[in-house]
């Protein structure tokens, strides 16, 4: 009798153990997966309204493209194996908008931009936060490719607030931040060393002013109290605004407040970082009344090609440059009229001090100019290709120097 007991029990353990799912994820019975299914709905539903239109890219891919695409994503946080077809490494996606980036640049890239583009589907990762243990989640997101403006960061944010809304959330609150505060007050307001970069963010974002004073960042102490309710935390940000240095993202933080008008409460917390690894200016976190932790993060990101980045908003401004008086119908790629640009332009509001221009789209070309305004002067740059070289002899003869 003894024995046939524990055999009992060894069998129904077996039995257990098989219908076991692994730690972090779980089944959506009916009801959740009728409740998820309303979401997902009424989520896409209130971005097509906006002129989002879907994309569905594949649950896996080749890791160097999902891992390589964007800065701040980590491969060791996703499940990876080798494909028996190609024997290269795959992986399975853990945040679906490096894909989106990819259809940007390969499947999409003569498109017209800014690009409106929305979608939903599963992600997953090997290890969860402490704090959010699931390691498998539904992402619904919408990525406007083609714009780093203010305006454009502003859509974002009413457009999450009004998905939301769709969706039954009430009680909606946003936190602002800066996620690469700390790199631009690092240059030359508040200078760092290199390696104090590192040390003085992750203090900040661990709200540890000890800490940040062992890391050599003592000046950054008034960041830690530069947060609250929108216009408080504002307040509080411009006084220790050294240089002006963020004038113009504190304005910008401005009009979205002005653009969400009341939709939902605003808060600032500009040091924190915690789940902001590939945003740029502005990251935002939406909450929800009765939502345990955040029901949606964004912001502004750059998507990095193979040449070492193109912005994520792709092209901020579309340009053509005609000059029939010289023989040129249409130039692909104008210099000097990008260099214009970015005198003016800034001073519209627009773009912001940093932004792309696309040219030679009409002419089947891919000309991407990156035009930065620092200081009273513009910066513009971008991928070249050396198609002649040779040497130039100048001055009178049997006197000449040369360049190459």
């Amino acid at each position: 009798m003894h024995r046939a007991t524990e055999q009992g029990i060894g069998a129904r353990m077996s039995n257990t153990d098989r219908d076991l799912l692994p730690e972090g994820l779980e089944d959506r019975l009916p009801q959740r997966a009728a409740a998820e299914s309303r979401v997902i709905r009424a989520v896409l539903d209130a971005m097509d309204a906006r002129g989002y239109d879907r994309v569905s890219p594949p649950l896996i891919e080749f890791e160097s493209s999902l891992a390589a695409r964007m800065s701040g994503i980590e491969p060791r946080r996703m499940f990876r194996f080798v494909d028996p077809v190609s024997l290269r490494m795959l992986a399975l996606r853990s945040d679906i908008t490096p894909q989106i980036g990819r259809i940007a640049e390969t499947g999409l890239a003569a498109a017209p931009r800014p690009l409106r583009l929305a979608y939903a589907g599963q992600v997953a990762t090997i290890a969860a936060d402490p704090l959010d243990p699931p390691r498998e989640r539904l992402q619904l997101g919408a990525e406007l490719i083609g714009s780093d403006s203010v305006a454009a960061a502003a859509e974002i944010v009413s457009l999450a607030i009004e998905a939301a809304a769709q969706a039954g959330a009430s009680g909606v609150s946003v936190d602002f931040t800066m996620p690469d505060l700390v790199d631009t007050l690092a240059q030359k307001a508040l200078p760092l060393e290199p390696q104090q970069v590192e040390a003085v963010r992750r203090e900040l974002d661990a709200k540890d002013a000890g800490g940040l004073k062992e890391a050599g960042g003592e000046a950054y102490l008034p960041l830690l109290y530069a947060a609250g309710p929108l216009e408080e935390a504002i307040a509080k940000l411009a006084a220790h605004d050294v240089g002006g240095v963020l004038a113009s993202r504190i304005a910008g933080l401005e009009q979205i407040a002005a653009r969400v008008n009341g939709a939902a409460r605003l808060t600032l917390d500009p040091t924190e970082r915690h789940g902001f690894e590939y945003q740029s200016w502005f990251g935002f976190t939406l909450y929800a009344e009765g939502v345990r932790g955040a029901l949606a993060r964004g912001g502004t990101y750059r998507i990095s090609d193979r040449k070492g980045g193109e912005p994520a908003t792709g092209a901020d401004v579309e340009v053509r440059a005609f000059v029939p008086g010289i023989g040129v119908p249409e130039d692909p790629v104008t210099g000097s009229l990008a260099g214009g640009l970015g005198i003016w332009l800034p001073t519209t509001g627009v773009v912001g001090d940093d932004f792309v221009i696309r040219q030679g789209t009409a002419l089947g070309r891919r000309g991407i100019v990156r035009v930065t305004r620092e200081d009273g002067s513009v910066w513009v740059g971008g991928d070249t290709v050396l198609a002649v070289a040779g040497d130039v002899a100048l001055g009178s003869p049997g006197r000449s120097s040369g360049t190459r």
